[in-house]
């Protein structure tokens, strides 16, 4: 994995995005930034124009849209037989039908529902935790996220990953809620201000104190940066792939 920003050494892609709002516009300059040459533009103006012969010209797609049109665009990405990269969130009960078609027809998704190397840190650190309170009943754990109002999905498919990574592992858990008072549900606050790029914190709190590990984004440069990542390890790959195999976790 290459940050040293020495485009010399990296292999120049040419990409299409489908999506192209804040973060759209933050993983296009990144990618020109890399070197990559963007070829195709597809928002909500000329969707119509997302087809296979236009999709065809691409090395990668990058797919940052809505929890309605996510899975509809990333199956066109496989028609076309083009590596697709997505970030979309809200839409997870779909997943595995694509899974499926990378496995089947050796198409090929990388998908990430936070593309920020450091929260996928977090990811590492919070199921390590999770596991050593497995055994400390006396914790409470609950979840905190924060982003902008202009998120449309709550909670934020970050905090789900961070929700299911927590149930795999503390057997009191078994599933998550909005706001919940149930014992066995982990609770999750999920926090809609300003323009907050992303704040994620997981807390256990007993009677005596508290332990907290917390995550929070301080532009989308981030996010972006390893959507970029993501595109320029999965360019000749076939299958699905998330950020665990991009850092080697």
């Amino acid at each position: 994995m290459d940050l040293s920003g020495n485009s010399n050494k990296i292999k120049k892609m040419k990409v299409s995005i489908i999506g192209y709002g804040k973060m759209g516009k933050a993983v296009i300059d990144y990618a020109q930034k890399r070197g990559h040459k963007v070829i195709d533009i597809f928002d909500i103006d000329n969707k119509n124009q997302i087809t296979s012969e236009k999709l065809k010209n691409a090395d990668v797609v990058f797919e940052f849209t809505t929890p309605e049109g996510a899975f509809e665009n990333i199956s066109k990405c496989m028609d076309a037989g083009v590596p697709c990269v997505s970030g979309s969130t809200g839409w997870m009960d779909k997943l595995d039908l694509l899974k499926f078609r990378c496995e089947e027809e050796q198409k090929t998704l990388f998908y990430s529902s936070n593309f920020s190397i450091g929260v996928n840190i977090l990811f590492k650190i919070n199921r390590n935790l999770a596991k050593i309170m497995n055994s400390h009943d006396e914790y409470e754990v609950k979840i905190t996220e924060t982003h902008h109002i202009h998120k449309l999905d709550a909670p934020s498919g970050t905090a789900i990953n961070i929700a299911a990574q927590i149930i795999d592992e503390i057997d009191r858990k078994t599933d998550w809620e909005l706001n919940s008072k149930s014992p066995e549900k982990i609770n999750i606050n999920a926090i809609r201000e300003g323009e907050v790029f992303g704040i994620h914190e997981i807390t256990y709190e007993s009677n005596v104190d508290i332990i907290s590990i917390k995550h929070s984004a301080k532009s989308r440069q981030g996010l972006a940066q390893g959507a970029v990542l993501a595109a320029e390890f999965v360019k000749d790959k076939q299958g699905f792939y998330t950020m665990d195999d991009l850092l080697n976790f």
